[in-house]
Parts: structure tokens; sequence; C-alpha cells
């Protein structure tokens, strides 16, 4: 009987406190992560709200998750909608309507 490969272990996802996505995030977006935290501590001490604060740590959340399993990953996703920006927007974007038929024929279809 062969013997069981071990599965990797997944990488750990950093919490979503500023401290710990800080030491996950390379250099260059931890001055990107630090620049938008300044900005939404001001705007939370002006509406007197933490939402934008849980906003923001769950986008760098994301952003630390995505970098740890594909390093790069964050730079090459903005050259890449850079590009789509440079052409006019996606050329094989379909409409939220289309879409919505199309859903609504292969639920219908089902």
């Amino acid at each position: 009987m062969a013997t069981p490969v071990p599965l990797p272990h997944p990488p750990q996802i950093p919490a979503a406190d500023p401290e710990a996505l800080r030491a996950a995030l390379p250099a260059a977006l931890r001055e990107e992560f630090d620049a938008e935290w300044v900005q939404v501590l001001d705007r939370a001490k002006q509406s007197h709200s933490l939402r934008e604060i849980h906003d923001l740590l769950s986008k760098w959340q994301h952003t630390a998750a995505m970098e740890i399993r594909d390093p790069g990953s964050y730079q090459r996703l903005l050259e890449k909608a850079a590009q789509i920006e440079a052409a006019g927007g996606r050329s094989t974007a379909v409409s939220i309507e289309d879409m919505r038929a199309l859903i609504q024929q292969r639920l219908q279809a089902g």
C-alpha cells in the first residue's frame, strides 16, 4: 500500500488587525496600507464610525492573504486593471441585463 502524502498546510491568513497586516505585507504594500490607514482614521474621527476602519482592515486582510499565497499578485492585478482602463474598458464585458437574462435562462432550463 502506498504511503499517503501529507497535504501542504494552507498559508496562515493574518488577523484583521493593523499590526498583523503590516507584518504580513511586503514593504511597498506596507507604505500603501499606512497611507490608507491614516486617511481612514482621520475620517473615523470625524464620522465617529468604525465602519470604514473595518472595511479597510478586511480589504487588506484579503490583499495580505493573496500576497502570501502568490507574491506579487496585487501588483499584477493593478497592472491588469491599468491595461483594461487604458484600452477603454473590457471588450469582453457583458452588461448586467444580459447576465441576468443568462442566469434566468439557466435557472429555467435547470
